[in-house]
């Protein structure tokens, strides 16, 4: 899980003069848990940019699903796997606002939380796509949902100790932002890098 606790009017000024707008209305802050909504920046299909909520998980490769049922897949790491070359373009790709982030400490012993150093703005490197149909909850039946998941890659020195195989993508330089939702996969992909060693506080609690 993740929490995200800027505040609506932080992340327009962070995008001043690209066509923002607001499609959430009153967003809550707080912890972002598999499956649930939450803020993601996208492209608008009319240009510019939009902050609307999706449902973290995006579709589970065919071969992993065991029943009608998609829990989705809310961490991509294999970029190169044709189930997700499809939606590498900038028009699928989008920024995930986050304040802090948790990695599992193990069976029992709860999560280790993390936020950058410096308490700038921090963006997940995201795919999103939309008015996808999938049973998500047997009780709901099938539903249509705009989705959204982001990158992994391997884990810096912060990291490591807790989750030595992955950690998230994280932006939070907004020349990379700009690249992430605008430039060819080849420019952009380099983007899938962990933060420098130093970038990450460990923390107590969700901030």
């Amino acid at each position: 899980m993740y929490s995200q606790t800027r505040a609506q009017e932080a992340m327009r000024q962070l995008f001043q003069g690209q066509g923002w707008r607001d499609r959430v209305g009153n967003l809550e802050a707080g912890s972002v848990y598999p499956d649930q909504q939450a803020p993601i920046i996208r492209n608008a299909e009319d240009g510019g940019l939009e902050l609307v909520k999706a449902r973290w998980g995006m579709p589970t490769p065919p071969q992993h699903m065991k029943t009608q049922r998609d829990p989705g897949v809310t961490n991509i790491r294999n970029t190169a796997s044709p189930h997700w070359r499809r939606w590498l373009d900038p028009a699928h790709r989008c920024l995930v606002p986050l304040t802090s982030f948790a990695e599992p400490l193990g069976k029992g012993r709860g999560n280790q939380w993390f936020a950058p150093a410096d308490d700038r703005p921090a963006f997940f490197a995201g795919l999103e796509m939309r008015d996808w149909r999938s049973i998500r909850k047997v009780k709901d039946g099938e539903t249509t949902d705009d989705l959204f998941a982001f990158l992994t890659t391997t884990p810096n020195a912060e990291v490591a100790p807790v989750h030595p195989k992955a950690m998230p993508v994280i932006l939070t330089d907004p020349d990379d932002w700009q690249t992430w939702l605008t430039a060819s996969w080849s420019i952009a992909g380099a983007l899938q890098r962990p933060l420098p060693d130093g970038a990450l506080s460990r923390i107590d609690n969700s901030q």
